[in-house]
C-alpha cells in the first residue's frame, strides 16, 4: 500500500514538471509578434451551413481575432474559447463587441451542427463565427497562417488579430490572461 501510495506521489510530481516545464506554461507570459499574411481565397462553411468568402470575413474595416479549434478537444482549445467568451463579455460592458474567428483543425468531424452545439455550450454572442470546409481548404488556411497542425493532438494555444489600419496581424502565442487579451485587443481596436 505504501508503495503504491509513493508510486502514486512520484508519478504525480512527474507530471506536474512535465506540465510546467513544457514551453507554452513555463514562460510567464505569452509570445507577441507581428506577421504579414495572404488570406487565401477559400470558401468555408460556418456553423448555420452557410458559405463564406474567408478574404471577406477577414479583411474588413474591423479587427478580426482568429483561433484554430476542434470541437472534440479537451485541453487547450476550451482555454481558447473561454477568453473568446470573456472578450464578448468584457466588450459588451464598454457597449462594444468583437468579430471571432474560430477555424476547425478537424474538418472531418467538425460539421455546421456540431460547431453550432460548441458555440451554444460556450455561450458565444453573434460576432463569434466557428468555420470548417474540406480538409484541403482547411490545410490551406492553417498554412497561410503558420499555424499548420499536422496532427491535432498536436496543436498549441494561438490567437491573431488582424489591425485594419495596415493588414498586419498580431500573433499570440500560449496562454495569456483575460486581461493580456483584453489589452492587445484594445491596442489594435483603439488606434
Amino acid at each position: 500500500m505504501i508503495k503504491n501510495s509513493l508510486n502514486l506521489i512520484c508519478l504525480s510530481l512527474l507530471l506536474v514538471v512535465a506540465f510546467v516545464a513544457h514551453p507554452v506554461f513555463a514562460a510567464e507570459h505569452y509570445q507577441r509578434s507581428v506577421a504579414r499574411y495572404t488570406v487565401p481565397d477559400v470558401e468555408l462553411i460556418n456553423q448555420d451551413g452557410e458559405r463564406v468568402a474567408l478574404k471577406a470575413l477577414l479583411e474588413t474595416d474591423q479587427p478580426v481575432i482568429v483561433d484554430f479549434i476542434y470541437a472534440t478537444c479537451t485541453t487547450i482549445c476550451p482555454l481558447l474559447s473561454i477568453s473568446f467568451l470573456n472578450l464578448q463579455s468584457k466588450l459588451a460592458k464598454e457597449g462594444r463587441s468583437a468579430r471571432l474567428i474560430s477555424i476547425t483543425i478537424d474538418p472531418d468531424h467538425d460539421s455546421p451542427q456540431i460547431m453550432k452545439d460548441y458555440l451554444k455550450r460556450y455561450r458565444a454572442k453573434p460576432g463569434w463565427d466557428f468555420l470548417t470546409g474540406t480538409s484541403a481548404d482547411i490545410h490551406k488556411v492553417m498554412k497561410a497562417f503558420n499555424a499548420y497542425i499536422p496532427d491535432k493532438m498536436s496543436h498549441y494555444p494561438l490567437n491573431m488579430i488582424r489591425n485594419p489600419k495596415n493588414g498586419t496581424w498580431i500573433r499570440l502565442f500560449g496562454i495569456m490572461s483575460g486581461k493580456d487579451f483584453l489589452s492587445e485587443y484594445k491596442q489594435i481596436a483603439d488606434q
